[in-house]
């Protein structure tokens, strides 16, 4: 059990490889207690707009016709 401890701190206290260099979006917190890394991929704007777009536009269409009788401004 301490072996195993032992070597789960020692991959903690290891930083990462740099040979290879990578395209990514690093954001770090650090305390006392813990200690959390988080890689965002460039890409992950373009993935969020491709899901996220089409219900977002639905819902806003829906809004939309909704609203129209409301206001009194439709289009025929």
């Amino acid at each position: 059990m301490n072996q195993r401890k032992d070597t789960y701190r020692a991959a903690l206290q290891r930083e990462p490889d740099d040979a290879a260099p990578r395209h990514v979006k690093i954001a770090r917190l650090d305390t006392r207690y813990v200690r959390v890394t988080i890689e965002l991929d460039p890409a992950l704007p373009d993935e969020l707009a491709r899901w996220v777009g089409p219900p977002v536009s639905a819902l806003l269409r829906v809004g939309a016709a909704a609203l129209r009788p409301l206001t009194g401004t439709g289009t025929p």
